[in-house]
């Protein structure tokens, strides 16, 4: 019963840390974010409406501050005990270094699941109705889904997209038809509309190149002859980083079956579904400095290395994550080198002080 209450008495200060450190993270993201987009208040879209789309915007934040928040409240947590000799007086009652260290994953496990909950149901729903609600704010009705523009290639043709609207219409929509490599026609449509499951392009201008001359006509209507959907355009012009797994292994699938590369929504997949193999080893990190190089200096010491080690596993991540392209190797490892490193590193420490 006493190793019970040990367990409970470490997860509950680690987990209050890892919350005190999350809200902290959040108030100051938010609030950076409010000055600077107050740059786009207008009318129709007033300092209130900026306020409402951020913390429409929270639980992405929070899916993006957890690996940070659940080391530096590891560290917090764990610093504490150690500050006051409690975790000394658990080493001596017989406590064992695992034990510990197993105590502090637990209250983890329950953060990791809420953030597999918040990428796959919560986040991806969040972003792109604030996305939207904002647009439509500045914008008035019909605005669009997003504003980012796209291209993407099937078949002969290759397609740039400006937008696309919450009711399924494509904005200036132009495509680029090749014949070995040849440009022979060229077509812009204003709009494109999803009408009985297939496209109808609306005010479409063509061109055709020949050798000696060209030839130009109009349509107010045609028929666009395509496999893409609207929810495949929506991935394709919705940020890559928003999506959910499950949106992003569909998304890679359909560009291994169009004979394209699908390594950066492979990456974002892994670095969501790897995220408790990543917070597993930023707790050893955490665990091995308390009971280590960090174990009687300052909570805010502890802190500062903590930030340190957070943005040093980021950085390497993000570094990795475009080499995995240029040379070749899957991204899963752009995910896992890091992440392992971190983890052999941690219990290399715990296993010299334990």
């Amino acid at each position: 019963m006493l190793l019970d209450q040990l367990d409970r008495y470490i997860a509950r200060n680690v987990l209050a840390a890892i919350i005190v450190v999350q809200v902290v993270l959040l108030g100051l993201d938010i609030t950076i974010a409010y000055i600077d987009d107050l740059g786009d208040v207008q009318q129709g879209y007033t300092a209130l409406d900026v306020l409402a789309y951020l913390l429409l915007r929270v639980p992405w934040r929070f899916y993006q501050y957890a690996p940070v928040a659940v080391l530096i409240g590891a560290l917090i947590g764990l610093g504490s005990m150690a500050s006051s000799n409690e975790l000394t007086v658990m080493r001596a009652a017989g406590r064992s270094l695992a034990r510990i260290v197993w105590g502090v994953m637990k209250p983890v496990l329950l953060v990791i699941v809420v953030v597999l909950l918040v990428a796959e149901y919560i986040s991806p729903r969040t972003e792109q109705f604030a996305e939207a609600w904002k647009l439509e704010k500045r914008q008035g009705s019909g605005a669009v889904l997003t504003s980012r523009s796209g291209w993407q290639i099937e078949n002969d043709s290759i397609y740039r997209f400006g937008a696309i609207r919450a009711d399924n219409v494509v904005l200036d929509l132009t495509r680029y038809r090749f014949d070995e490599r040849q440009l022979v026609e060229v077509s812009y449509a204003q709009r494109a509309r999803w009408e009985d499951n297939q496209w109808q392009l609306e005010n479409v201008a063509t061109t055709r190149l020949y050798e000696e001359h060209t030839e130009a006509e109009q349509h107010a209507t045609r028929r666009w002859e395509t496999n893409l959907t609207p929810v495949q355009l929506e991935r394709l012009l919705r940020d890559i980083d928003s999506q959910a797994p499950s949106e992003l292994y569909a998304y890679a699938g359909f560009l291994r079956a169009q004979g394209q590369q699908a390594d950066e929504p492979l990456l974002h997949f892994w670095q969501k579904m790897l995220m408790p193999l990543t917070m597993g080893s930023l707790v050893l990190i955490a665990a091995s400095f308390v009971f280590g190089p960090l174990r009687s200096v300052a909570a805010g010491t502890r802190v500062f290395y903590g930030v340190i080690t957070g943005l040093l596993f980021k950085y390497t991540q993000d570094l990795l994550a475009p080499a995995s392209t240029l040379f070749g190797f899957s991204p899963v490892w752009a995910v896992l080198v890091p992440t392992l490193a971190c983890a052999l590193v941690g219990i290399h420490f715990l296993r010299r002080n334990g």
